[in-house]
């Protein structure tokens, strides 16, 4: 795991910005691999991005028989949660889907889930009480709003999840924001706070710059720029990161 004190410097960029530092020294497949592959909505988008390490769980909220075999057993749920080291996040898979027949969020579990040290949820059912749940500092990515609760429960956790098209672990490194999120691969750690800080400034030193200083130059003078800028972009990005990145 990285410093907490990292993890708030990731929370600084956007995900888009973290995802170009990424691509730099994955080896991963940077075109399909580690990100959102459905849609997502963030309904909490003025909170900015939320960096933190995944809990799992899975619910079926339709499906009422899970509240008799799940007596007794939420406590040992709130001890997983309290267990991993945070910040967390709690990635949620709804075997329901595509249907939403409840919200395991709202005011109660996610002021419950911000007390045992969690940030915030991705979660490919419903949310409801979202006013609720921004008053508690509980961001979350969901697949849409829902008015009741159904039957939901915790019915797996500390397992295997996928949502969103991405299968996400326990214990891995997720960084979202209202564009997506980006899964983290546990080797890609240590220098993806390095890789995004310079690519961020490589891309304000030389693309940024060639685009913003066009003022006054004919239509041959700008493309000439920004062809020059592309060079020094990638030159800077090969130098350091071996051209690993594809652009």
């Amino acid at each position: 795991m990285i410093s907490h004190a990292d993890l708030l410097e990731l929370k600084r960029w956007n995900t888009p910005s973290v995802y170009n530092g990424w691509e730099q020294i994955t080896g991963h497949n940077t075109g399909a691999e580690c990100f959102n592959l459905e849609p997502v909505t963030d309904y909490m988008p003025f909170m900015g991005p939320m960096a933190g390490y995944a809990v799992t769980l899975v619910i079926e909220p339709g499906n009422r028989a899970h509240v008799k075999t799940s007596e007794g057993l939420i406590k040992h749920y709130w001890e997983y949660v309290a267990s991993v080291q945070g910040p967390k996040i709690v990635v949620v898979q709804d075997l329901d889907k595509p249907v939403i027949y409840g919200s395991f969020w709202g005011e109660v579990n996610s002021n419950f889930h911000r007390a045992l040290g969690c940030v915030g949820t991705i979660t490919d059912g419903g949310i409801r009480d979202t006013s609720e749940m921004n008053n508690a500092g509980f961001k979350a990515l969901a697949r849409a709003l829902c008015v009741g609760h159904a039957w939901s429960t915790p019915v797996r956790w500390n397992c295997e999840v996928e949502v969103f098209g991405r299968k996400v672990l326990p214990g891995q490194l997720i960084h979202a924001d209202r564009h997506g999120f980006l899964v983290i691969p546990d080797e890609d750690q240590d220098k993806l706070l390095e890789a995004t800080r310079f690519m961020d400034s490589n891309e304000c030193k030389t693309l940024i710059s060639a685009a913003r200083s066009s003022t006054g130059k004919s239509t041959d003078q700008i493309i000439a720029g920004f062809e020059k800028a592309v060079a020094e972009f990638k030159k800077s990005a090969g130098a350091n990161y071996g051209r690993r990145g594809e652009w």
